[in-house]
């Protein structure tokens, strides 16, 4: 009768001791994934207020002391801050034109069946063919289509080829939103006497507005930070990321970092914006 006591107590033991080691385990390896991505951008922001001493202005990763001078400093480069506002103007028009595309045609997807929408099928698979596909054959391939079609290389270009990227993504986001959408609302609104343009704008795209985000800050993102399609297709015109490519050749100039902060900043700005427009939405 004592026995089997000691053996409870025992397998207690045993089974407590992988669920403490699993509970321990899991946040520090969250803590580390984090570290993983956090650790690049603070290192760049804190080398952004380091100071140069030798006579060409390169970034050193030495630490030589606080200074704000690259702040201040921050249009003396030549050329980069022309390239860093053309991508920011880049960004914001591929983001604008390819969240509209991107949500019509999640609707669209969710909407219909095949029966009504005929290659339904067909849009959805190449939708996830143009995520999976290596930017080097997407950029080879439109470098391809705009010699053929002899569209010169510039501005134009790099709009079209980023809102061919970023559609994909903005659909399969809002999609995801639309699953769990509630079509009675919709015919509620109906009922209430609400046409179609009526029922989209009060009720349909403010349910759907926080997958709308995502998306949008997502085809800001990859716009931003694209480099394999812009260097095939830019032409005369130099997003920031072919920019200091071209200048790692010959050395990076410490307002590299002013501008990377100032991105990182933005994003950020935009994450938190979404963030409150989805708690007051909810």
């Amino acid at each position: 009768m004592s026995v089997a006591p000691f053996q409870t107590s025992a397998n207690e033991r045993v089974e407590r001791k992988p669920r403490h080691l699993g509970r321990f385990a899991l946040p520090v390896y969250s803590w580390l994934v984090i570290a993983y991505l956090v650790l690049p951008i603070a290192f760049m922001i804190i080398f952004s207020f380091n100071k140069v001493f030798h006579g060409f202005q390169q970034v050193s990763f030495t630490w030589n002391g606080f200074t704000t001078q690259w702040y201040r400093e921050w249009n003396n480069v030549p050329g980069l801050s022309s390239s860093f506002w053309l991508s920011i103007r880049l960004a914001l028009i591929s983001m604008a034109i390819s969240t509209v595309i991107g949500t019509l045609l999640a609707i669209a997807l969710v909407r219909y069946r095949p029966d009504k929408f005929r290659g339904k099928g067909v849009i959805e698979q190449m939708l996830f063919v143009n995520i999976a596909a290596p930017e080097i054959v997407m950029g080879a391939s439109l470098l391809g289509l705009f010699v053929t079609f002899n569209i010169a290389r510039g501005f134009l270009t790099l709009v079209l080829a980023h809102v061919m990227f970023s559609i994909a993504y903005v659909a399969v986001t809002v999609r995801a939103r639309l699953a769990g959408f509630d079509r009675s609302l919709e015919e509620a609104a109906h009922d209430l006497g609400a046409g179609p343009l009526s029922t989209f704008r009060l009720v349909t795209l403010p349910l759907i507005m926080p997958g709308v985000l995502a998306g949008a800050l997502m085809a800001f993102a990859l716009s931003i930070d694209d480099f394999v399609t812009s260097n095939f297709v830019g032409g005369t015109s130099v997003p920031f990321p072919v920019y200091i490519y071209g200048a790692s050749r010959v050395g990076t100039h410490p307002q590299v970092f002013v501008f990377g902060a100032v991105i990182f900043a933005i994003g950020i700005t935009f994450a938190l914006l979404s963030l409150v427009i989805a708690r007051k939405d909810s």
